[in-house]
């Protein structure tokens, strides 16, 4: 029984020096290749063909890995954090502006024993999230969407819709003929390609 809770606490440890290791080291360099390797190897990130995670991001995650999959041409600017400790989709050609937070667990702050509240979170192809947007747990975000910058999104936001404000409603319709696809990898800490 003793042997059983020292390896377990050992295994714990070692899980949480990879994520301290990943957020504190990794997410600082400027090689994407050498940073997007050890996020597939060692904390069981799915990242797609031409993606990017930007620097000084944050990734949280649980015992098992990240829950994290990023699809082909995404973009995960600088300064974001990703939850991984549920389940966190990113579809293809997404666009993730800087200091933007995506969760997918929080606290109930009425229950008196602050029981966590916990859901995945669904970010459709197409969609941008402007800066300094903040996801909660649970929430669909449909194809095609765009989320204004400082967003607080609280509920599903429905495909080819801009949703802006604290909590997040749709203002209006977007066009769906999206031609561009993304790639950015600027050079060192910069906006330069």
């Amino acid at each position: 029984m003793i042997i059983k809770k020292i390896l377990s606490m050992s295994y714990r440890c070692y899980k949480g020096f990879l994520y301290y290791i990943a957020n504190n080291f990794f997410m600082n360099i400027p090689f994407y290749a050498v940073k997007h390797r050890f996020l597939k190897k060692f904390l069981k990130i799915k990242i797609g063909n031409n993606s990017s995670i930007g620097y000084r991001c944050f990734i949280s995650g649980n015992e098992a890995g990240a829950l994290i999959e990023i699809g082909d041409n995404s973009v995960i600017n600088r300064d974001v954090y990703l939850d991984g400790r549920v389940s966190l989709k990113i579809g293809n050609n997404v666009n993730v502006s800087h200091k933007t937070i995506i969760q997918t667990l929080s606290h109930d702050p009425q229950d008196p024993n602050f029981n966590c509240v916990c859901g995945p979170v669904i970010i459709g192809d197409n969609v941008w999230i402007g800066v300094s947007a903040i996801i909660l747990p649970g929430v669909t975000i449909g194809e095609g969407a765009v989320i204004g910058g400082g967003s607080v999104v609280t509920k599903n936001i429905p495909a080819y819709t801009i949703a802006v404000g604290n909590p997040a409603k749709v203002i209006k319709n977007r066009e769906k003929n999206i031609l561009y696809k993304s790639k950015y990898f600027p050079y060192f800490d910069s906006d330069i390609q």
